[in-house]
């Protein structure tokens, strides 16, 4: 008997926590409930998004998710043909397809799809914060996630990242609530939506199997181990951690199969991988992603204010001291937190906040659930904390940032579309010199922005070797279709460090574009259109009088 006892006894502190939240916290959510939240939750961003949901497509969207759903959409092929082919799964794309099968290929039909995919995703989201902690925090924690700036913006965006959060949103509530199939079947679904998505079942299979190992050589339960190790009666094995890499697998043999590459094209394999397996680089991006997961977009509120509370006391209701989120859910959100920093810090050439959707969420949940145990008025925070994430999508920060964060990616489609119109109107024939994305926008009339193609000189961006390069192809074109590459604040910080300068552009792919009128000057040409907005230009340039 005596044996028996200490074999329960490391168990105890979280029965005695789940009682304390008992209170605030439903076991389950019945299916209606559900159903009612993803429609309260899909309603409330069809409304917020509704002056975004006609615009072209942006960036990623129009250079390679939207090709690739439109090739699966005519053809049937889960491989993009129309577009080099990455190692991206096809689940989102199909999905796309599906909408369009089913409601007409259109921006606004892509757009709906996307949102209902958000919407799932915060339905998860509550579902996995409640289950972490209680229905106060669950709601807090959901409405911080869904206007957090980058959330938000990528909620109607047709690209994969979101999806994959979404995805592991639900297989995390699963793994909480000891579900061993639906681990297995949600993880299989967030990396077949974007294959990094592995990551977080590849950290809860280390993590799991060290628990394991460590149970089997303790001599005595006075070791906090216990406290941050997953419970030992739970159904959930290494096995089903471990089963979602199958899909994985199944994939990359389908696209070798079909392509002759295991890891999408050779040029997108250097840029994601090769080129970013530098030992210089590594600790580099690591501060960068550091910052998106406690700092970026009004972030560094909630840090500041999460650890000023760890200082104080527990607050209590009654006499029961609010509990924290039980220690081994901390521990099951911590690994999976640093497995993506370190992981999207190796790869990934473009250091992009969305690529951080599935732990940002479980970051901001932490911090509302300490906020809430130790502070008063938790509440006036979290509200506070909220605006900094409203100003966030309208006013952009004093520093270089990828537009699709917030509403700067608005500003953008509609100066390109306006300076696509204008060239539609005023030179329907010309040759036109410009740089991707918008190479993709005047050939790609289902894009949205252009109802005819037009013949395109590509070049890499306008940096001053770019422009010296299109100089001396002169003869192929009579217009230039300009435009600003990269974010370029009024007044950056640390815009007089020269040495972050060189490793940027070293590193991070940054150059510095020339403005419209130098690049005018330099190739001998007159602007004919030209429109401004904060950090971002655009700008038409003829070489003839007839402006054709």
């Amino acid at each position: 008997m005596a044996g028996s006892s200490k074999k329960r006894q490391p168990a105890s502190p979280r029965v005695n926590a789940n009682s304390a939240d008992a209170h605030l916290l439903a076991p389950h959510l019945p299916a209606p409930q559900q159903l009612l939240l993803f429609a309260l939750f899909f309603a409330g961003l069809m409304l917020l998004h509704a002056p975004l949901l006609r615009l072209p497509y942006f960036w990623d969207e129009a250079g390679y998710y939207v090709p690739a759903a439109r090739d699966l959409y005519l053809t049937g092929s889960l491989v993009p043909q129309s577009t080099p082919s990455s190692l991206h799964p096809p689940l989102v794309m199909a999905w796309l397809a599906l909408a369009w099968r089913v409601a007409g290929y259109s921006p606004l039909v892509t757009h709906t799809a996307m949102l209902a995919i958000a919407a799932f995703a915060l339905l998860g989201f509550f579902r996995l914060a409640r289950a972490a902690s209680n229905s106060r925090i669950a709601w807090a924690t959901t409405l911080l996630v869904a206007i957090y700036p980058v959330f938000f913006m990528q909620s109607s965006l047709a690209q994969v990242d979101l999806p994959a959060a979404g995805f592991t949103f639900w297989a995390l509530l699963a793994f909480l609530e000891d579900q061993p199939w639906r681990v297995v079947g949600w993880f299989s679904l967030a990396t077949l939506s974007k294959e990094t998505a592995i990551v977080a079942p590849a950290a809860l299979f280390v993590w799991q199997w060290i628990a394991t190992e460590v149970a089997k050589r303790r001599n005595g339960p006075s070791s906090r181990w216990p406290a941050i190790a997953p419970p030992p009666d739970r159904r959930t094995r290494l096995v089903h951690l471990f089963l979602p890499a199958f899909a994985l697998v199944a994939w990359f043999a389908y696209h070798y199969a079909k392509t002759g590459h295991v890891f999408g094209s050779p040029d997108f394999f250097r840029y994601n991988v090769t080129e970013t397996l530098n030992p210089l680089r590594i600790p580099l991006a690591f501060v960068l992603r550091f910052w998106q997961v406690i700092g970026y977009f009004g972030l560094y509120l909630l840090t500041l204010a999460g650890v000023l509370a760890m200082f104080k006391p527990p607050r209590a209701d009654g006499r029961v001291p609010r509990p924290r989120i039980a220690e081994w859910k901390l521990a099951a959100f911590a690994i999976v937190l640093v497995a993506y920093l370190f992981f999207m810090s190796a790869v990934g050439g473009a250091v992009l906040a969305r690529y951080l959707l599935p732990v940002v969420p479980l970051v901001i949940l932490v911090w509302v659930s300490t906020l809430w145990r130790r502070v008063r008025y938790w509440t006036l925070i979290v509200a506070t904390v909220a605006i900094a994430f409203i100003c966030g999508l309208f006013i952009n920060p004093p520093y270089g940032f990828s537009l699709e964060d917030n509403l700067a990616y608005r500003d953008y489609v509609v100066m390109h579309a306006e300076a696509a119109r204008f060239l539609a109107i005023t030179s329907p024939t010309a040759r036109v010199l410009t740089a991707w994305p918008a190479s993709d926008e005047l050939t790609r009339p289902w894009l949205g922005y252009t109802s005819q193609p037009f013949h395109v000189l590509r070049l890499e961006d306008f940096s001053a070797p770019q422009i010296e390069l299109a100089a001396l192809a002169r003869g192929q074109y009579n217009l230039a279709f300009v435009f600003s590459t990269k974010y370029h604040p009024s007044h950056p910080l640390l815009e007089n460090w020269m040495a972050w300068q060189h490793l940027k552009e070293r590193f991070f792919g940054y150059h510095h574009d020339l403005s419209p009128e130098e690049i005018a000057q330099r190739l001998g040409g007159r602007i004919i259109f030209q429109k401004k907005t904060t950090g971002q230009w655009v700008a038409v340039i003829t070489f003839s009088q007839s402006g054709e």
